[in-house]
């Protein structure tokens, strides 16, 4: 991460950003409510996102340092996990700023002081790409209002805009308790409880739009010998804009969603890229015979939407979990 060239900032308005030609605004938009999440009880096994002191733990020694482990400098509780992900989108940030001459704003359901910025004209008016990261529990009960919905219908009307819908993982929703072992083995991340349920707030955006995906599971990617990502299996006849021009990979994570298509027809909607699994973990989604799960998806403007719309995990966009040359040409084909 480089050195922040000013002094952070926080509790202030949005600076709205002229327009430029070749350079596309780029807004972040995180469906959370952040006191729900910071709030939820510790002693709740399932459905929460880890304390720092958590994190701590299990990740030995990297959290160390004061500046995480200090109770005086840094959250110890789920706060401090949360914060996490902010300081880990600041390099998307600034690489993004860099190829757009755009700085990008990151705006939360709930925040922090418990102000509630739905997506609306606010959030559109200065935006050409909006990410929507899906990492609101469903047990917080985010929900898309209709004027959300009727909002991004404007926007996604204009030939110039783009959205990218992130809905996170969706492990543990079977009843069976077994298979919920049998997920968290396959995963084996102890930092994500048996159950942990995400994104009812972009599985409202997509059925209001009429994105006919489903996120499903947490599956673990197969890796090489040196232990890095598989390279994703694409589709480029497909990919008529170039999103994956120069990309071969995405960064690892332990527990990535499969974005199941539920459309009849096949044009609706593409298939861009497949991640292969690790099937030597055994998972219910493998045992069905599938070696690889949707990892990006492209549905071309259609009807009265002149917008494409695309979908990848927000993990991507995450460097607590890595990037490289071909991330990077990822994040930037997206926002050219």
């Amino acid at each position: 991460m480089s050195r922040a060239r000013t002094a952070r900032t926080y509790n202030q308005r949005h600076t709205p950003r002229e327009y430029t030609p070749g350079g596309k605004r780029v807004s972040v938009y995180v469906s959370w409510s952040y006191p729900a999440e910071a709030g939820r009880n510790a002693a709740e096994l399932d459905n929460r996102f880890s304390t720092m002191t958590e994190v701590r733990r299990v990740a030995w020694p990297a959290y160390e340092e004061p500046k995480w482990s200090d109770p005086y400098q840094f959250q110890q509780g789920i706060a401090g996990s949360l914060e996490l992900f902010f300081w880990a989108w600041v390099p998307f940030q600034e690489f993004v700023e860099e190829v757009t001459g755009h700085p990008v704003p990151v705006y939360q359901r709930i925040d922090q002081a418990g102000s509630h910025t739905p997506i609306d004209e606010r959030v559109l008016a200065d935006t050409d790409v909006l990410f929507v990261f899906g990492l609101d529990h469903m047990i917080t009960g985010q929900e898309a209002q209709d004027g959300e919905i009727e909002a991004l219908e404007t926007f996604l009307a204009r030939e110039d805009a783009r959205l990218v819908l992130g809905p996170h993982h969706d492990v543990g929703a079977s009843d069976d308790l077994s298979v919920r072992e049998t997920e968290y083995r396959h995963h084996g991340d102890p930092l994500v409880p048996r159950q942990q349920r995400f994104a009812t707030y972009v599985r409202d955006l997509m059925k209001g739009l009429g994105v006919p995906v489903i996120n499903r599971y947490g599956l673990r990617p197969a890796t090489d010998a040196d232990k890095r990502i598989a390279p994703l299996s694409t589709f480029r006849d497909l990919d008529e804009r170039g999103w994956l021009q120069g990309v071969t990979n995405f960064n690892f994570h332990m527990h990535l969603p499969h974005y199941a298509v539920t459309a009849d027809e096949p044009n609706d909607i593409h298939v861009l890229a497949r991640q292969p699994i690790d099937v030597s973990r055994p998972h219910p989604f493998t045992e069905d015979g599938n070696t690889e799960f949707n990892m990006f998806l492209w549905m071309p403007p259609g009807g009265d939407r002149a917008a494409d719309v695309l979908l990848a995990d927000s993990t991507i966009f995450s460097t607590l979990f890595g990037a490289d040359d071909s991330l990077r040409n990822f994040w930037r084909n997206l926002v050219s």
